[in-house]
């Protein structure tokens, strides 16, 4: 099942769990992109990156996969400048994580 608007799209299965979420290329204004939730460097093609890691690896790897990420954000986010969207993305990831328990 396909849902979605002129900004975002996504594929469910049948329990209605997103396997596969992207925006279309003209979905967001330049300089107004959610670098969170939606940033664009990582949708090539149909499906996201994350949902292309998650196919790749085992159930094990991919939860090692969310921590690392979670752990990089963590620790970084007061040396780039951009303190508050680190912090997001790190939860981004651990609210990925606690998904699959």
């Amino acid at each position: 099942m396909l849902t979605g608007d002129s900004v975002h799209n996504s594929l469910k299965d049948e329990h209605g769990n997103t396997i596969a979420y992207w925006s279309a290329p003209s979905a967001q204004p330049a300089g107004n992109e959610d670098m969170v939730n939606s940033p664009s460097h990582y949708k090539t093609g149909k499906i996201e990156c994350i949902e292309a890691m998650e196919a790749m690896l085992t159930p094990d790897e991919f939860v090692g996969y969310l921590r690392g990420n979670a752990f990089k954000y963590l620790w970084r986010f007061r040396n780039k400048g951009k303190a508050k969207e680190d912090l997001d993305k790190a939860n981004w990831y651990l609210n990925r994580l606690s998904k699959k328990f």
